[in-house]
């Protein structure tokens, strides 16, 4: 009896395992139909699909197999829902990630590691318009598992079941060999590649953790600076003074959408600079999202394991902004979303940035991006950050460094005036032959086509905006992308990485453009050493820089070796001479930067066996801190250092909770008087997220409650700095003033609050408190006046106004 209870099982777990395998090659059909291009036709991507679908599902139901007869035999009755269960959440894992592919053009893999759960959360919801109809296709294929797991259950006989499977597995397995098409990356199974590639990122892992470390002390990528080659002063006039730097970072801006590549003639303004700029043509990015620029075109630094900005505890080293902040130069940053987002802010306030705007400093004036459904926006849309930036340069602070990164031509692609520049898109289609043969392309994403008008535009009106400074003649134009865009089909696996490269100045003595390779690597160490060699700096005897310097050699060639990061974890790309290594399979670059497979076993050995070095050198001198020694770094500031006993500390309150509920927690033993814990934690937040200002405040609180005024004044007004919108912060430091009988001071916060349009009530209540004890009476009840007027059943407000005024009833 027991016998025949296994075999019912196993038949009936046989037919869930089968409903898997048909639910999943489904959700690849949907794939199919889904993808507007596709390199194959649809009855060969199906087939492609089934194999792959069929073996993943199959390894997914002998994995669960022992579980399912565990559960068989302790609760029957409730085994097959569980598994069901089970199996529908793998469906629609699958669709999940098949929706992924399609909004990015790649699989999720190990880069999901990369991202934070805010991070990851905005990624998605910015890049979905969410609706009811969104989330049909996660009931749809669920049931669709469901409704073929009852057919199969009445229509197919346990002979039938046993003949199925051995010519499945038979046929299904040769397909897998012979077919070599069937094991690229677009036919893959999208659980069975997440599943892979995180496995394949963790056994490397641990091989390079491994490796090379025992024992070694030295920095590998120190080299002497004297011997470097100034490649640009050769090109620039420059004058007595030191010049402006302003690098301009365009999100998405792909070298197929400038002159005279595939898909330009979007960029009308970008196009007309190229002719009058250094150009390098056949530049590429680092990384193929914009979590390496920072690191890559400031600092030529290493990736660390999911990129340089991921690193929790952050090597010593250098960066342009740090060493032209060291030497003279006012420095700051312009974006228009959150500078949380890829931890970009640890790195800029590691390397000293002076001013760093971001959205939480835009103010009324200003307008953010139109949200998705659910309310979410990346931040302000190009021209407002264009328009930020030229109000906040200060003309008479110089030099300077400003670094301005875009943000609209990125998903959702919502900016300004969209409508209108959508309608520029039809014009140029209905005007220009040139566009032709893109028709289809810019058809299908005329979002896209038309928020890179919109964006180039927004940079001629920086641009011209600039030329009326006095300062403009000075200035010194850098142009890059921090990728190519990622929603359009690639051409090839190397075009997400071939961007732009503009320096475009009133300094040049003429244009030129060149066909050499070189990377955001190489731009750090060739403005540097340009502006060392013809201005007088603090010696810098030695450099950490990954990048040898830009190559101006006007034909094709490549002098560097390149290894690439698609994504975070991924370095497994690698360009070196004219040939590009992917994956284990060789191309070769022409001199149009396109690729072609090659069969070459000397080159691509040596490629492999190029990057594997390069891998062990990246894992050790971010793990070990061997990129820059901490004895000659005079130039930044590194983040707070907690002792072993602080640690213990901080783990006790901290272990499991999210930073937000650590903040809770901090405020909390502030309430308690307990402010040492509190400020430890606050501290313990602020390293990760330096622009979170409620930690800021209640440290500045904290301070406060403990008498220590002078040390609470200088946290709260870094609150203010940060956050210059945030009412709290206002709040938190007239407290702070009138506790410790600073009313005076009182009235230069308040004015603030009132020139950035903070208006909560009970700012004016404070600061009318302290006119009273300034024995301004005139102007508390003026004050007063004012609120009351908005809220007049406030019986605080009441109850103040009459002590003012004995006469108000």
């Amino acid at each position: 009896m027991k016998l025949n209870i296994e075999k019912e099982a196993i038949k009936t777990y046989s037919y869930l395992t089968i409903s898997l395998i048909g639910a999943l090659w489904f959700v690849s059909l949907f794939e199919l139909f889904a993808t507007k291009t596709s390199e194959t036709n649809i009855f060969l991507g199906a087939i492609y699909k089934l194999v792959n679908d069929f073996w993943s599902g199959l390894i997914i139901g002998i994995i669960l197999l022992p579980f399912f007869l565990l559960l068989n035999s302790l609760i029957k009755k409730r085994a097959l829902i569980i598994t069901k269960a089970l199996f529908i959440l793998f469906v629609i894992i699958q669709f999940a990630l098949v929706k992924y592919s399609l909004t990015t053009n790649s699989n999720l893999g190990v880069d999901i590691l990369g991202y934070s759960f805010d991070d990851a959360y905005s990624t998605v919801s910015v890049s979905e318009s969410i609706s009811i109809t969104y989330f049909f296709p996660f009931i749809i294929f669920p049931l669709l598992f469901l409704l073929l797991y009852k057919y199969i259950d009445k229509s197919l006989s346990g002979r039938k079941l046993i003949g199925l499977g051995i010519l499945s597995i038979v046929l299904l397995g040769c397909l897998k060999l012979i077919i070599p098409g069937a094991s690229s990356k677009s036919h893959q199974n999208k659980i069975s590649f997440l599943v892979n590639d995180i496995i394949k990122f963790q056994r490397e892992k641990s091989k390079l953790n491994t490796s090379s470390f025992v024992n070694r002390t030295d920095y590998p990528l120190l080299k002497s600076s004297h011997n470097s080659e100034d490649v640009l002063s050769p090109f620039l006039t420059y004058k007595k003074d030191k010049p402006n730097i302003v690098f301009i970072v365009v999100e998405g801006l792909g070298s197929e959408f400038v002159r005279g590549n595939q898909y330009s003639g979007f960029t009308p303004y970008i196009d007309s600079l190229i002719s009058k700029s250094l150009y390098w043509e056949n530049f590429v990015s680092t990384t193929g999202r914009s979590f390496g620029i920072l690191p890559s075109l400031f600092g030529s630094l290493p990736y660390g394991e999911t990129g340089f900005l991921d690193v929790t505890k952050t090597p010593s080293h250098i960066s342009l902004i740090s060493i032209l902040k060291a030497n003279g130069y006012k420095t700051s940053y312009y974006s228009g979303g959150p500078s949380s987002f890829d931890r970009k802010i640890n790195f800029l306030e590691y390397n000293g940035i002076e001013t760093l705007v971001d959205e939480n400093k835009y103010g009324p004036a200003f307008k953010k991006t139109k949200g998705n459904d659910g309310g979410f926006s990346w931040g302000y849309p190009d021209s407002e950050i264009f328009r930020k930036a030229l109000t906040s340069f200060e003309a008479e602070k110089q030099p300077r460094l400003d670094i301005v990164m875009t943000l609209s031509t990125h998903e959702p692609f919502e900016f300004p005036k969209k409508e209108e520049y959508i309608a520029e898109v039809d014009k140029l289609l209905a005007a220009s032959r040139e566009l032709e043969p893109i028709k289809k392309q810019v058809n299908d994403h005329k979002d896209i086509f038309g928020c890179l008008l919109y964006t180039d535009k927004a940079i001629k009106e920086f641009m011209h905006g600039y030329e009326q400074r006095p300062d403009y003649s000075n200035t010194i134009f850098i142009i890059t992308g921090d990728h190519r865009i990622i929603p359009i089909t690639q051409k090839d696996k190397l075009c997400r990485f071939h961007v732009p490269l503009l320096i475009y100045s009133p300094l040049l003595k003429k244009a030129d453009t060149f066909k050499s390779i070189s990377s955001h690597w190489d731009v750090t160490p060739s403005v540097l050493n340009s502006l060392m060699k013809n201005f007088k700096f603090k010696p810098l005897d030695e450099t950490p820089w990954i990048g040898n310097g830009l190559d101006t050699t006007r034909h094709f060639r490549n002098i560097h070796k390149i290894p690439l990061m698609r994504y975070k974890g991924s370095i497994n790309d690698f360009i070196y001479k004219d040939y590009f290594y992917s994956d284990g399979e060789l191309f070769k670059i022409n001199e149009d930067f396109g690729i072609y497979k090659v069969n070459e076993e000397v080159i691509a050995k040596t490629m492999a066996d190029s990057l594997l070095a390069f891998k062990r050198m990246n894992a050790y001198v971010t793990q070990q801190n061997k990129i820059f020694p901490e004895s000659l770094n005079i130039y930044v500031t590194p983040k707070i250092e907690f002792s072993p006993e602080q640690l213990v500390e901080i783990n006790a309150h901290t272990k499991g909770k999210t930073y937000d509920e650590i903040l809770f927690i901090a405020r909390d033993l502030s309430f308690k008087k307990q402010y040492k814990i509190a400020r430890l934690l606050c501290d313990f937040i602020l390293n990760e997220y330096p622009n979170y200002t409620d930690a800021i405040i209640i440290k500045g609180r904290s301070l406060a409650w403990e008498r220590n005024y002078e040390k609470s004044e200088k946290v709260l007004l870094n609150a203010i700095k940060r956050s210059p919108y945030y009412d709290d912060a206002y709040l938190a430091i007239l407290d702070m003033y009138w506790w410790s009988g600073q009313d005076d001071k009182s009235v230069q916060i308040f004015n603030q609050a009132m020139k950035n349009d903070v208006l909560n009530p009970d700012i004016s209540f404070k600061m009318a408190k302290a006119y009273s004890r300034l024995d301004r009476t005139e102007y508390a009840i003026k004050l007063m006046d004012s609120i009351i007027k908005i809220h007049p059943n406030n019986s605080d407000y009441l109850t103040f106004k009459k002590g003012l005024s004995p006469e108000f009833n």
